[in-house]
């Protein structure tokens, strides 16, 4: 027994338990980790796989029968009690039955989404082949089964027809065509031609401020007079194209009707998708899913962000997070680098050290306060007074966008990046500074030319923090520069092509506003989980390019100490 004692306690003070507590610790995490993104995988992309379209009946309460047809969604399980209070008639043995969701569209037409249905008095499901999905740009997914296709008075085909399914699939992609054409009108040309009549505007504005009057002032209106026609003969060309296609566009239609037999126009041009689920084998599904999945990733949103796609969120994440690195890594650096190498050792420097610790645990929404304050309303509303004069009242810096928002965001993770590159310029050996002084190297050279670069790795450290907090934040967002829905991304053809005084949208924002802001909660809850995961990957492909970069300057400058 003692000689059973002992070994046991030889064991434990050899560390070994910890050891196992620690490996289990993280074996624990990651099965956490690799469980919540499966979740959040499974939830979001779920979505867009191409569910089967179901047809059933149901009496209810009253006696009278609904034909249902869409999408099933989920089931749940409640008490019979419940079913009772609402007056269903159960039998007095059953404790528990079942409900369905079930996504039937057509809101047009019912104005219902969504509805739960118990399975009382339900018929057995069936799954018609000709039952068709279609997705539309206004009012949701349509349900039901197509009848004909007219060119605008004339019949051209009919359900039944040999041709039929050819008829429509071509008649769609000719009408998708002709929208992408439109799309490109209004966001290009349209867009340009109305940025420069701004700047017309701006510049005659401008002349009145500087006092320019008499015969220089009407020269001057004359000429811009003469632009001002050359750009709105160019528009009204534009104007033409663009309403000739939207004729050509127009002219398809689509009779449907649905499974209780009411009947509905659809315009082709209104039409996104039309889908046959029912008849579709497991690779057309698959072929149709990646179709979505990159509709959502590279689309903009439609019906109050509940459909369509992410791009400008994405576009927006992105572009504030390059932009905020730009602006805080070389201020963190050079902060640290003072901090470290020059400033005198003392009461202060402590004092601005823990400053600087405390400033990382400062609530971020104190941030997004002080930067509206500060940021927007003092420098912005001064920018504006000495720069775009011409602008106002109408305020171009003074307002929140995208320069304010990435400005408060590197002001948020500056803490992050000193307190970093400190750390490297720590553990840098004091063997390294003395040979390179013994050299006969300067303190600036010594500095600059050797112990940078072998901090370097720390920096870039600092950096991936920095971009993995700022990529996620939300609440100091919403009140220095991100917008529910930005009409234009802030990088277009026109000058400056960076355009840092415009909002944007940021995939945080974007999941707080469908999850929480929508006014279809079931058809927001799986863009929810698929816009979440999204700002994941975003996050971890940030982080790997950072920490790829990382890794080859510590090899680099590995070698070169050795």
């Amino acid at each position: 027994m003692k000689k059973l004692t002992r070994k046991n306690s030889s064991w434990f003070n050899s560390g070994s338990p910890w050891i196992w507590l620690n490996g289990g610790a993280v074996a624990l995490c990651m099965i956490m980790v690799v469980g919540l993104l499966g979740l959040i995988a499974v939830r979001g992309f779920g979505h867009f796989w191409p569910a089967d379209i179901l047809q059933t009946s149901i009496v209810d309460r009253s006696g009278q029968t609904h034909i249902i047809m869409g999408e099933a969604v989920r089931d749940e399980v409640i008490p019979a009690a419940v079913a009772r209070d609402g007056g269903y008639q159960i039998e007095s043995d059953v404790e528990l039955i079942t409900r369905h969701l079930f996504k039937m569209g057509n809101r047009d037409i019912s104005g219902r989404d969504f509805v739960w249905y118990l399975d009382i008095g339900m018929k057995p499901w069936e799954y018609p082949e000709n039952a068709v999905s279609i997705e539309r740009r206004e009012w949701g997914n349509f349900y039901g089964y197509p009848v004909a296709i007219k060119e605008g008075n004339t019949l051209v085909s009919e359900l039944g027809s040999k041709d039929f399914w050819e008829q429509l699939d071509q008649r769609l992609a000719r009408a998708l065509d002709l929208h992408a054409q439109i799309h490109r009108i209004e966001k290009v040309d349209i867009g340009r031609i109305n940025k420069r009549m701004d700047d017309l505007r701006l510049e005659r504005r401008g002349l009145e401020l500087d006092g320019v009057t008499g015969t220089a002032l009407a020269t001057a209106d004359v000429n811009f007079s003469e632009r001002r026609a050359a750009l709105e003969a160019e528009y009204a060309i534009i104007k033409k194209t663009r309403d000739d296609i939207l004729a050509q566009a127009t002219r398809d239609k689509l009779l449907v009707r649905t499974a209780d037999g009411k009947e509905a126009v659809i315009a082709f041009d209104h039409i996104v998708r039309v889908t046959r689920p029912n008849v579709m084998n497991p690779v057309q599904k698959l072929g149709q899913y990646a179709e979505r999945v990159w509709e959502f990733l590279s689309d903009e949103p439609r019906e109050a962000n509940t459909e369509g796609g992410i791009f400008p969120a994405i576009f927006g994440t992105i572009t504030m997070v390059i932009v905020m690195s730009i602006m805080v890594t070389p201020l963190g650096i050079l902060a640290a680098i003072y901090l470290r190498e020059y400033a005198k050792q003392g009461t202060l420097l402590k004092i601005i050290r823990i400053s600087v610790y405390n400033l990382a645990g400062v609530p971020s929404i104190v941030y997004g306060v002080f930067g509206l304050g500060f940021f927007v309303y003092i420098l912005g509303g001064n920018i504006d007074q000495l720069f775009y004069p011409e602008s106002l009242p109408a305020p171009t810096f003074g307002t929140p966008g995208l320069f304010w928002a990435s400005l408060t965001l590197a002001l948020l993770t500056l803490p992050i990046v000193i307190v970093s590159t400190e750390e490297g310029l720590s553990r840098i050996p004091s063997t390294i500074r003395q040979g390179s002084l013994a050299l006969g190297a300067t303190k600036a050279e010594t500095l600059w030319k050797v112990v940078v670069p072998l901090a370097t790795p720390a920096m870039m450290t600092g950096l991936i923090l920095a971009i993995a907090r700022a990529a996620g934040e939300v609440a100091p967002l919403m009140l220095v520069g991100v917008v529910k829905l930005a009409p234009a991304l802030p990088i277009d053809g026109n000058y400056p092509y960076l355009h840092l005084d415009q909002k944007i949208m940021h995939l945080g924002f974007h999941i707080y506003d469908v999850g929480f802001q929508s006014p279809n909660v079931e058809a927001a809850r799986p863009l929810v989980y698929a816009t979440s995961l999204t700002l994941i990957l975003l996050i971890i492909a940030l982080n790997i390019t950072a920490i790829k970069i990382r890794n080859d300057l510590r090899e680099k400058y590995r070698s070169a100490s050795d």
